[in-house]
C-alpha cells in the first residue's frame, strides 16, 4: 500500500475512487475539492437514502460512464468526531474500500473540522492506521496469497497542515505495521510459531533496527535459576526460549522501560487439561509476546529516543510424563517457592521469572502484557484491556494513552486484601487464588515479583483476538495503546 499527501484542494480524476464525506444535513464536508464532480449522482444517492440512518455509513455509486466510483461516507453527528468517532469514520471507509477492486482512491479533507480540533497529525495517524488495519489479510500459510501492495491512497490537505500530516503518516504507518506484525505472529499456526520462531523474529527486528538481542535456550535459562518458567516448559519437546531485545536510543543516563510479554505459543493447560472445544484458539496465548515484538518494531521504525527493553519468556504448556503436576512445588528465580494447584495458570509462572530478571536493569517502569485470565474476559468482555499497577500514576498514564489511541483499558484493583487468597500450606504462595476475583489474584501473584520498581500488568485476554466467524483472528491490540504511551514518554508527558 502506498500513501500520498497532496497539498491542493483540487481532486484529480486519475483515481478509480473518490471519497466524499457527508454530514447529517447532507452537506459535502470536503466540497472544496469536489467542484467538478457530478453532483447529480451524489444527490440522487442521498435521495435514495442508501446511506441509511446510522451515525457512520458508506455507499458506492458509479458515474454515468461507469468509469468512476464515488464512495460516500456519512457522519450523522459531526460532533462525534473525537478519536473514537474518527477511528470509526475511517474504519467504515477502509472496510468498504478493502472489498473493492481498485488501484487508487482520493479523499479531500481540506475543510475537515477535525484538522483544527484534533490536529492534522492525529487525523492522518488514524487515517494510516485504519487503512493498514482494514487491508490486512491473513496470508501466512495459505497457498494463494492476496495483496494490496499496489493500492495507492491519496489525501488532499491545505499546505499549512502538511508538516503535521507528514509526521502523522509516518507515525500511523509505523504503529499499524507493528500491530500487523502482532497479528501475523498471533495468526500463525502453533506448529509454525514456536518459541524458536519468536526468537528468529526478534533477531530480525534487531538486525533491521539496530537493536541488541539475546535468545537464551534451556541450558542458559537453567543457569539463571528460572525454575518457575522451566516448570511450565517440562511437558513440551519444544525448547523454551528467553528473548531479550534492547532498543537503546535514549541517553545513557535514562532508566529503561521494560516490556514483558507472555509467550505461551500453545496452551493445552498441561496436566490440568483444557476442554477440547476452541482449544485451537490457545495459539493466541502468546498475544503478549506478539504485542511486545510489534511495539518494538514500531519504536524501531520511528527511532524513538528511548531505552526500551523487551523480555519474552516463551514455551508451550502441554501434558506429558515429565510435565509439572498439581501439588508440585517449584522455586522461582527470586527464590520464592510456588505450589502449583492448577497447571493451566501457567502464564504467571513464566512471567514471574521475567519480572525478577527485569530488576537487573534498574528500570524506570516495567509493563507486562499477557493473555492471562479468562476471568478478565468475564469482568470486562472484549472492549477493554485490564490494567493493574502498584503505581497509580503509571496506570493513569497507560489508560490515558489508551483513550488517545482508541485502544482502551480499565483500571482494576490491586488491594492487599486480595493477597491472602494466594496463601499455601506448603510453599510461599499458591499459583491460584480460587475462582473469585481470578484476574485480580493473578495480578496479585505477579505483584510479589515486582516490588523493586514501578510496575503495571495488562491482562489482554479479552482484547488480543476475536473468536469465531469471518472476523476470527488476532486484533493487534494493545500495540496502539503501548505505542501511544511510548510516544508520550518522548514528549515528556
Amino acid at each position: 500500500m502506498k500513501f500520498e499527501i497532496a497539498s491542493t484542494e483540487k481532486i484529480s480524476y486519475s483515481s478509480d475512487i473518490i471519497i466524499i464525506a457527508i454530514d447529517n444535513k447532507n452537506n459535502l464536508m470536503n466540497a472544496a475539492g469536489l467542484a467538478k464532480l457530478d453532483e447529480t449522482i451524489i444527490k440522487n444517492l442521498i435521495k435514495k437514502n442508501l446511506l441509511g440512518e446510522k451515525d457512520f455509513s458508506t455507499a458506492v455509486a458509479n458515474d454515468k460512464s461507469g468509469d468512476k466510483q464515488f464512495l460516500l461516507a456519512r457522519i450523522s453527528k459531526p460532533e462525534q468526531l473525537d478519536v473514537k468517532g474518527l477511528n470509526k469514520f475511517f474504519n467504515n471507509i477502509f472496510q468498504h474500500l478493502s472489498k473493492l477492486n481498485f488501484k487508487s482512491a482520493q479523499i479531500c479533507l481540506c475543510k475537515f473540522a477535525s484538522l483544527n480540533e484534533l490536529g492534522a497529525e492525529t487525523v492522518v495517524k488514524f487515517y494510516a492506521r485504519s487503512a493498514l488495519h482494514n487491508f490486512y489479510k491473513i496470508n501466512s500459510v495459505k497457498s494463494s496469497k492476496s495483496s494490496q501492495s499496489s493500492v495507492k491512497l491519496i489525501m488532499h490537505l491545505n499546505k499549512k497542515y502538511l508538516p503535521q500530516a507528514k509526521s502523522g503518516l509516518v507515525i500511523g504507518q509505523a504503529i499499524a505495521e507493528g500491530a500487523n506484525l502482532t497479528k501475523d505472529l498471533g495468526n500463525l499456526p502453533p506448529n509454525y510459531c514456536t518459541p524458536t520462531y519468536l526468537g528468529t523474529v526478534a533477531k530480525k527486528l534487531a538486525k533491521d533496527n539496530a537493536m541488541k538481542v539475546k535468545v537464551l535456550g534451556k541450558a542458559e535459562i537453567e543457569k539463571l535459576k528460572m525454575g518457575s518458567f522451566l516448570s511450565v516448559a517440562k511437558g513440551s519437546r519444544e525448547e523454551p526460549k528467553f528473548i531479550v531485545l534492547e532498543h537503546l536510543k535514549g541517553k545513557k543516563t535514562q532508566k529503561p522501560l521494560v516490556l514483558v510479554g507472555k509467550g505461551i505459543t500453545f496452551d493445552a493447560g498441561g496436566i490440568s487439561l483444557k476442554p477440547g472445544l476452541n482449544m485451537d484458539e490457545m495459539k493466541w496465548d502468546m498475544g503478549g509476546a506478539a504485542t511486545v515484538l510489534g511495539v518494538m518494531k514500531t519504536i524501531g521504525q520511528l527511532k524513538l529516543p528511548l531505552n526500551v527493553i523487551a523480555l519474552i519468556p516463551s514455551c508451550e504448556n502441554l501434558p506429558d510424563g515429565m510435565a509439572v503436576k498439581p501439588g508440585d512445588v517449584v522455586t522461582s528465580m527470586s527464590g520464592q517457592t510456588i505450589e502449583i494447584l492448577n497447571t493451566d495458570a501457567e502464564g504467571r509462572l513464566i512471567l514471574c521469572d521475567a519480572l525478577t530478571y527485569a530488576e537487573r536493569y534498574s528500570p524506570d517502569s516495567v509493563i507486562d502484557v499477557a493473555t492471562l485470565t479468562g476471568a478478565c474476559v468475564i469482568a470486562l468482555g472484549h472492549e477493554a484491556s485490564a490494567v493493574f499497577s502498584n503505581t497509580d500514576d503509571l496506570a493513569k498514564e497507560l489508560i490515558l494513552a489508551g483513550e488517545v489511541a482508541n485502544d482502551r483499558a480499565w483500571h482494576m484493583p490491586l488491594w492487599d486484601e486480595y493477597q491472602p487468597l494466594l496463601e499455601s500450606n506448603f510453599a510461599d504462595m499458591a499459583n491460584i487464588g480460587g475462582r473469585a476475583a481470578g484476574s485480580i489474584t493473578a495480578a496479585c501473584f505477579l505483584s510479589r515479583f515486582a516490588k523493586k520498581y514501578n510496575w503495571a500488568h495488562l491482562d489482554i485476554a479479552g482484547t488480543a483476538w476475536i473468536s469465531g466467524g469471518k472476523a476470527k483472528g488476532s486484533t493487534g491490540r494493545p500495540v496502539n495503546l503501548l505505542a501511544e504511551f511510548l510516544l508520550n514518554r518522548t514528549k515528556g508527558k
